[in-house]
């Protein structure tokens, strides 16, 4: 979750939503995400809202400490079954991420899964993720996370190569993400995940090429592809700043992206978003794909983000102040913003332009419709689709995908 929380409205101190939240919610999927904070060591580009031991130390955060955090956390699902009533959805997906889920024993990430099937239950054929650090986890415990529910299962490889790792400041091995694909399979895991990340400072277009063909070696069925972001106030930010590693320029971006979709392709893989690969349609992370469409979830944790039928709101940031407020039997809730109809039209445009099914033009207002027909003869929309009433990027419509988005909403 980002580190920094926007303004808003204050939420109410049950965490009452408004009587039009749950109008028509029968027709939207539900799903939670569940926030772990905690870290052994941060990653120099990490900018998300996550803390290690020595961070949390005489702060406050012994009120959420990893020991009792399962505990907390159930405190706030059970808290999302007051808020949200009568709602009768089972829950459709569960994605816990963080931070590095995995430093937490199996059992209590099983334990906060089994509090959203008491609570809400889960609807047949729920998707229920971890993501999970290589050298946290072995074979006993992905099996742990099987028996318990979990469904599928995300390494953050990031790259193959050694170098780049440093420069990431990422501690597990290389090679030992691939081996988690195994040990995941032999759990029985059928939904396994790699991230990766292109354009670190120092990383060749050969290093590149190594990971994606490592990644592709391992056997998942799903491939996340990032462009590295150096986020102001990290420790690659600061590096970039005093000239100890270099910046690397947008060009390079793209040519690495050309390469992921030629590797990916060539092996099996289908983009279905413009950062995420999956080998079916099976295989596609339905819970990220509930963020992308506009569906309903509730996110708990440290600096969660929720949204029930166009009311957004963010949990406090620190464990030790959400600890306190849950035990207070306050909502953790910080702020909240109401999204009027404007603002929800303008949000499925960039977020559903991002998807292989693309937007409905009917989405667009007529200076977006013009620039979608520009957009077409400079070869950044598919012209079938087009013609069938929506948007869908091209292959270079992908990598100039954030200038068709503003020319869009307009």
């Amino acid at each position: 979750m980002p580190s920094v929380l926007p303004e808003g409205e204050p939420v109410p101190g049950d965490g009452a939503l408004p009587r039009h939240a749950l109008d028509g919610a029968a027709s939207r999927p539900l799903g939670f995400y569940l926030h772990v904070p905690y870290c052994a060591t941060r990653c120099g580009y990490c900018d998300f809202n996550t803390y290690t031991a020595t961070e949390l130390r005489g702060s406050g955060g012994a009120l959420a400490s990893r020991e009792n955090y399962a505990e907390v956390l159930v405190d706030e699902v059970r808290l999302a079954r007051k808020v949200l009533g009568d709602d009768p959805r089972p829950v459709e997906t569960v994605f816990v991420g963080g931070g590095t889920p995995t430093l937490l024993p199996a059992a209590d990430l099983g334990r906060m899964l089994a509090a959203i099937r008491e609570e809400f239950g889960l609807a047949p054929g729920a998707e229920v993720t971890t993501e999970a650090n290589p050298e946290s986890v072995d074979p006993e415990y992905l099996a742990g996370l099987r028996d318990a529910g979990f469904t599928r299962v995300s390494f953050g490889m990031q790259s193959a190569r050694r170098h780049v790792l440093q420069v990431l400041d990422r501690t597990h091995t290389p090679g030992r993400p691939e081996a988690c694909v195994a040990e995941a399979r032999a759990a029985g895991f059928d939904h396994v995940n790699l991230d990766l990340i292109y354009g670190t400072p120092g990383e060749s277009d050969e290093d590149w090429l190594a990971s994606l063909d490592a990644a592709i070696g391992a056997g998942p069925d799903h491939v996340s592809a990032y462009a590295l972001i150096v986020e102001e106030g990290t420790q690659l930010a600061r590096r970039i700043r005093r000239g100890e590693v270099p910046m690397t320029d947008d060009d390079v971006h793209a040519d690495r992206y050309l390469m992921a979709e030629e590797r990916l392709s060539a092996a099996g893989f289908s983009w279905y978003e413009v950062s995420n690969w999956a080998t079916a349609e099976s295989g596609r992370c339905r819970h990220n794909e509930l963020y992308w469409t506009g569906a309903d979830w509730w996110g708990a944790g440290p600096g969660a983000h929720s949204h029930v039928g166009g009311v957004r709101w963010w949990n406090v940031k620190h464990p030790g102040a959400y600890a306190q407020a849950l035990a207070e039997g306050r909502t953790p809730g910080a702020g909240r913003e109401l999204l009027g109809a404007e603002d929800r039209r303008v949000e499925r445009i960039l977020l559903e332009l991002r998807l292989s099914q693309g937007c409905p033009l009917d989405l667009l207002a007529e200076q977006g419709a013009a620039a979608a027909a520009r957009a077409v003869d400079d070869g950044l929309l598919e012209p079938g689709p087009y013609a069938g009433g929506r948007a869908v990027l091209t292959l270079r419509g992908r990598l100039l995908a954030d200038a068709v988005v503003r020319d869009l909403v307009d």
